[in-house]
């Protein structure tokens, strides 16, 4: 029994971590966007990482104007894919 608790914890304590972290990287994306050249190595990196999270998205949802809101959709989405899978648990 006491295997299992730990199992479960070690699975929210993984998805806890890849919540976080995709959270961190879109929001680097986005400060990043606004200060930094797109050829930055730094700029580039977090592209790579996020991007093909993003590209789904702007492929439904367009942007409106100026405005891209694909990573809040992106973050709502990682936020609700969580707690799904920390109720399952």
């Amino acid at each position: 029994m006491a295997l299992v608790r730990i199992c479960i914890t070690m699975i929210i304590l993984i998805v806890e971590i890849i919540r976080q972290t995709i959270y961190i990287a879109v929001l680097l994306k986005v400060i990043l966007s606004y200060f930094m050249d797109p050829y930055h190595p730094i700029r580039q990196s977090v592209d790579r990482l996020i991007d093909p999270l993003l590209k789904p998205i702007r492929q439904i949802i367009p942007n409106v104007g100026r405005f891209d809101f694909s990573p809040i959709i992106l973050i709502i989405v990682v936020e609700l894919i969580a707690m799904v899978i920390k109720s399952l648990v």
